[in-house]
């Protein structure tokens, strides 16, 4: 049955690819974003379809709407943007699930929140549960996402108990993959743009601090399930790719697979920057029967290639 089917923050890296997905799957797609972080140039080539709808908006005001159901993943969700207007960051994400949740409320609709792995800080627990409650720094630099996204958790459940309202909130953790902002500090599009560049690859600290990266099918993927799962599945559920890799590791791969003439080069460690940060996917797993199924060498391939065309398409 086509859904009419609202996506916060849908031209943006994830955004837009759940707003692919879930148009192919036939439904009727309303795309909104303020386009701080997001780029209509993602959603271009959607734009024809007479299913699909962008509304520039932002959810820190009310939006008065029908839909089906909310996919809330507006926010900026990398350190350079985040970290420029930390008091707009921490707005979008409160008062914006306010405003979701309110809207949800309304229609009495399902409601699904992506949040992120940086409610677990800077994790003593390795590999993240669900279970685990996080060490979070919440008056640094990085507090405005991260405290942000945590009190959205909070009005969620709260909302779910004292509401009824159906909910399902997902922890995402790094994500990569075709659309991300070439500028957006993170460190997959940093390394592949320095070194598609020959320049400098920038590493933080000493590039042992691991992460784990998940590429942008295999997590929509993860969400679309979590939003179809039973009403009794509300989460929060981890999703992420449990394979570990080095920060250095990565750097190495990526000048290989460029056949780039990079350097690494050391720079000192961020504030509060996680020194490990991985998934614990048992219950993803169990529950969505999901699991990552593309490996980092093939997501990283095909990002590469992404990236490539793009840097050339700005030279010309």
């Amino acid at each position: 049955m086509k859904k009419r089917i609202l996506i916060t923050g849908g031209a943006g890296f994830l955004g837009s690819h759940l707003c692919e997905q879930l148009l192919h799957k036939g439904n009727e797609i309303i795309c909104l974003d303020n386009c701080f972080t997001g780029q209509k140039s993602n959603i271009k080539s959607l734009m024809p379809n007479t299913d699909f709808e962008f509304l520039r908006h932002d959810i820190t005001f009310p939006l008065y709407i029908e839909v089906d159901e909310i996919y809330n993943l507006a926010c900026p969700a990398s350190p350079v943007h985040y970290q420029y207007d930390p008091v707009q960051t921490t707005k979008t994400s409160v008062h914006g699930a306010i405003n979701m949740l309110g809207l949800a409320k309304r229609l009495k609709i399902k409601i699904l929140q992506a949040s992120t792995s940086e409610v677990y800080g800077d994790p003593s627990v390795h590999p993240q549960p669900e279970t685990y409650w996080g060490n979070v720094n919440p008056i640094g630099i990085r507090s405005c996402y991260d405290e942000g996204k945590r009190c959205a958790e909070t009005l969620f459940f709260d909302y779910y108990r004292q509401n009824k309202l159906q909910i399902k909130v997902a922890r995402i953790f790094n994500t990569y993959g075709p659309r991300m902002h070439p500028n957006d500090g993170r460190v997959v599009s940093n390394f592949i743009v320095q070194a598609l560049h020959n320049k400098p690859i920038t590493v933080y600290g000493d590039g042992k601090q691991t992460r784990s990266f998940c590429y942008v099918d295999d997590l929509i993927d993860g969400l679309i399930r979590l939003m179809n799962s039973p009403d009794d599945v509300i989460g929060p559920i981890n999703l992420g790719n449990p394979t570990e890799f080095t920060i250095l590791e990565l750097a190495e791969l990526v000048i290989g697979l460029t056949g780039s003439t990079s350097q690494i080069i050391h720079q000192p460690l961020p504030p509060d920057d996680p020194i490990q940060r991985r998934p614990d996917i048992s219950l993803a797993t169990t529950v969505l029967q999901w699991k990552p199924s593309i490996a980092l060498r093939e997501g990283l391939l095909k990002t590469i290639e992404y990236f490539d065309a793009l840097l050339n398409m700005n030279i010309k």
